[in-house]
């Protein structure tokens, strides 16, 4: 009888970013016999470093750059953890320059992160805390839902890296973004992280940052130029006509 966990799904692996390796690849000659032995199971696994850091080949993910951020995390400090705790080697797909829908690679991602934060099962095989209930510390953030589904956990929960695609220090819960402005502004760290990589700043239409708005509208990140100067006309003309009916009624007097 076989484990799930050691049963290699062939869809998943074959959509996956090591569709193309061998088992060998990565395992040990003797993984091409089946069953496969203890010992060949708890053989020691590559990290994403031994195969794809210093090789021009990956130098434009920079991975060297993706290990230094992550020893700088948080994750490092936790026994047994490795890449492949967020980034199954079977499994994994690279949705974020690859999908053309936001929303899938939102809850893809986040998906990652709830396999331990949202499931204690998973987190005691690593952890000893206390649970993390999801939901009630974050209680505080307004309109929870939509941000649960607009955005990825990793917005708030690492430091910007103009670097690389995706930022892998995962910083202390302290340090997590809290102020609203942080994305609800004009300079929106979402378009360092969440839109990173999407090439147009501002749409024909006007709308600063307006790369967000073709797949959401965030208060004060979409903004439109063409609107906050109407706006201000309006707003100097309302003050030009109070200032003259001042003006009469004083004179009147």
């Amino acid at each position: 009888i076989m484990c799930d966990q050691y049963i290699i799904d062939r869809d998943k692996y074959y959509q996956s970013n090591h569709w193309s390796f061998s088992c060998t690849d990565c395992h040990s000659t003797e993984f091409a016999n089946f069953p496969h032995q203890i010992v060949e199971r708890l053989e020691e696994h590559f990290s994403c470093i031994d195969c794809h850091g210093y090789d021009e080949a990956y130098a434009q993910y920079n991975f060297e750059e993706i290990d230094a951020e992550y020893q700088a995390s948080t994750h490092v400090n936790v026994e047994g953890f490795s890449c492949w705790n967020c980034h199954n080697p079977h499994s994994y797909e690279i949705t974020v320059r690859n999908s053309t829908n936001l929303h899938e690679t939102i809850l893809y991602d986040n998906n990652i992160c709830l396999e331990c934060h949202g499931n204690y099962t998973n987190f005691q095989l690593l952890s000893n805390h206390d649970e993390i209930k999801v939901v009630d510390s974050h209680d505080w953030l307004p309109n929870q839902v939509a941000h649960f589904q607009g955005v990825r956990c990793i917005e708030c929960h690492t430091s910007i890296n103009d670097t690389i695609l995706v930022a892998h220090t995962l910083l202390p819960k302290e340090q997590a973004v809290r102020r609203c402005t942080e994305c609800h502004s004009s300079d929106s760290r979402l378009m360092a992280t969440l839109y990173k990589f999407q090439s147009k700043e501002r749409r024909s239409t006007g709308f600063i940052n307006g790369v967000i708005i073709n797949d959401s509208y965030v208060i004060g990140a979409t903004r439109n130029f063409y609107l906050n100067v109407l706006s201000l006309i309006i707003f100097g003309g309302l003050l030009l006509v109070i200032m003259v009916h001042i003006g009469f009624r004083i004179k009147r007097k």
